[in-house]
């Protein structure tokens, strides 16, 4: 056989996957993956960033083929997730929080394509599986840490939205600040956004004004704000310190590689079903990690180090488990 002849019938393998189902297993173990992904916000915002890494990761081992769109309108999500599923692409990954009806729709009319999703709510038979950043073990040792190195007790914390997502991580935060200061105090906001570092920093520069010494970066903008003022500020889902060395103490990184390997791989082996992927982005399964200390390795207490050192030992042991609380957190 040529190889014209074998990319001919590849393409015919592939056509027929993109309007009729999913690759053999068979098939897809020779050939690339086509991945799509769609992105509400620019791939720059931290939560996203990380699953473009993971992405990308696998582009560079050759094992797919990766398109995005970004900064996309929920208004426009569904026109651009349905073109992605009719452009033959296996696998479609995205953040469906604000847009669910409509992603869960658009799943229902491929049953054949593979859709992992970022959402809240429960996977969708056959084939919308879904993820989140389960990573409020590593934000408890961050809070430890927090409550550590702060001398005023008073901590600010700065947010997108109050959604079971983020305030299920400021939670776990709170809890591991106060195991070390039962006395800290809390200034909490939100700042109606998931990408406005100016507004961010607005709203850290109050908590500042209030007496905070440390600032919880949930959002970009926030460790600019401590810089300026000479603060600390602790860094959430990845690790910034490189760019705020005398700034950032110690940051909850999220590693979506976990989760997109293993969807990756059942996709592949033609055994992609609606599954719940969110324990792939705990510790255990190294989804999510404390970051280095690195700059602040010996500027953090030894003693604070010790015990948090201790705790993420239990957590990996299952000793200890952080308690997830989705609530609205208040400041105090």
């Amino acid at each position: 056989m040529t190889r014209n002849s074998r990319r001919a019938l590849l393409a015919t393998a592939l056509t027929l996957a993109a309007g009729g189902g999913l690759l053999p297993s068979a098939a897809l173990a020779q050939a690339k993956l086509k991945v799509a992904a769609i992105y509400t916000v620019p791939v720059e915002q931290q939560w996203v960033s990380r699953i473009h890494k993971a992405l990308n990761a696998a582009v560079a081992r050759g094992e797919i083929e990766y398109v995005f769109s970004e900064s996309v309108a929920n208004a426009d999500y569904e026109r651009v997730m349905r073109q992605y599923a009719e452009g033959g692409n296996t696998l479609v990954v995205g953040e469906s929080f604000a847009v669910e009806a409509a992603a869960r729709k658009v799943a229902k009319d491929y049953p054949k394509v593979a859709f992992l999703m970022g959402s809240s709510l429960k996977p969708q038979a056959p084939n919308f599986s879904v993820f989140d950043n389960y990573i409020q073990e590593p934000a408890y040792l961050t809070g430890m840490i927090a409550g550590g190195v702060s001398k005023s007790g008073h901590i600010g914390m700065v947010g997108g939205y109050p959604i079971p997502e983020v305030n299920r991580l400021m939670h776990a935060f709170m809890a591991g600040a106060q195991e070390v200061n039962p006395k800290v105090k809390f200034t909490v906001s939100f700042i109606g956004s998931w990408f406005d570092p100016p507004k961010a920093k607005e709203a850290a520069f109050a908590a500042i004004d209030k007496g905070a010494d440390v600032l919880y970066a949930e959002r970009f903008g926030v460790s600019d704000a401590a810089k300026e003022r000479g603060k600390l500020a602790i860094g959430n889902v990845i690790n910034t310190q490189d760019k705020y060395p005398d700034t950032v103490v110690a940051s909850a990184l999220w590693n979506m590689e976990p989760t997109i390997d293993l969807a990756l791989k059942k996709v592949k082996e033609g055994k992609f079903a609606a599954e719940d992927y969110g324990i792939y982005s705990t510790m255990k399964y190294k989804g999510s990690e404390l970051a280095p200390l690195g700059t602040f390795e010996k500027k953090v207490p030894a003693d604070i180090v010790a015990k948090v050192k201790a705790k993420e030992r239990a957590i990996l042991d299952g000793s200890f488990k952080v308690k997830v609380v989705e609530t609205e957190p208040k400041s105090n």
